[in-house]
């Protein structure tokens, strides 16, 4: 005979089936709901992901862009600094010219002419200390030049030797007579040897010195012989000076006294070279022009 059932029983069992069934039942639901969030996310994720690749990407390029044109902007102003710069120096250049006479360079000696009204801009007298007794008065040379030539002087006489000056700036008038007088004393064929026309005188431009000694005493070939000689030949181009009218030369008899201003560069390169001032052609010595008081 079976027991008797207990419905109790049976009911609370139904239940706790339900009850297990419906928390399946959710947490399937539940675990769908999340894996569809996540999916959601992700894709979302994913979406966002790409966007800021894309942004990121864009950016790049853009500053790359920049840097390119950063570049190119630091070139162009480099660029024009350089030109600034040349500019700079071109005006400095010119303004250098436009301070300097042009005929300080020329080739005289019957290749250009100076006037009867040209004078040097400034004239100053030498010390007395340097000039030849048989000089009476101021003797002149241009101001600019007479630093370079006390220094010569000064540097002789440190060395032992007594360098004088002779003569130095004469006038167009002042040549004219010489000439004259010479013409008188030796002859106009003989006078034309060693004496130049007024106009055509290195002397007139105030740059140009006669060198002689207390021995030698005056303008003469005695001072070819002499140690001054010497020294200028192997000296001289450091102050900027050069022997005008060498052995050969085909303007005037050799005048080893007669030393002109050409500016410190250009008589180093003619020294350096073993060359004249006038073997040079005109549009060389120009060159050196905007140098010539450096």
């Amino acid at each position: 005979m079976k027991p008797p059932t207990n419905p109790k029983l049976n009911i609370k069992k139904f239940d706790t089936q339900q009850a297990l069934f419906v928390a399946i039942f959710i947490a399937l639901i539940l675990s769908g709901y999340v894996a569809y969030k996540y999916w959601q996310l992700r894709n979302e994720f994913k979406l966002v992901s790409t966007e800021l690749a894309n942004e990121l990407e864009v950016a790049y390029d853009r500053n790359t862009d920049l840097l390119k044109e950063t570049r190119n902007q630091r070139g162009t102003i480099l660029s024009l600094g350089g030109q600034i710069e040349v500019i700079t120096d071109t005006v400095g250049t010119l303004e250098k010219l436009a301070q300097t006479d042009p005929e300080l360079l020329k080739k005289y000696s019957k290749v250009y002419f100076l006037s009867e009204n040209y004078v040097p801009v400034e004239l100053t007298p030498i010390d007395s200390f340097y000039l030849a007794k048989i000089n009476s008065g101021n003797i002149l040379f241009h101001t600019r030049a007479l630093p370079f030539l006390q220094q010569l002087l000064h540097a002789a006489r440190s060395r032992g030797i007594e360098l004088q000056v002779a003569s130095a700036f004469r006038s167009f008038g002042t040549q004219a007579s010489l000439k004259a007088d010479y013409k008188v004393i030796y002859g106009a064929g003989t006078a034309n040897q060693f004496s130049a026309d007024q106009g055509y005188s290195e002397h007139q431009l105030g740059t140009s010195v006669d060198f002689t000694t207390p021995e030698v005493g005056t303008v003469s070939l005695d001072f070819l012989n002499s140690p001054a000689y010497d020294w200028l030949k192997d000296n001289a181009n450091q102050y900027g000076f050069v022997l005008s009218y060498p052995e050969g030369n085909a303007y005037y008899k050799f005048e080893p006294w007669h030393w002109r201003f050409v500016g410190v560069e250009l008589a180093g390169k003619l020294y350096s070279d073993v060359r004249y001032f006038y073997d040079l052609d005109q549009r060389e010595i120009d060159a050196y022009l905007v140098k010539l008081f450096d």
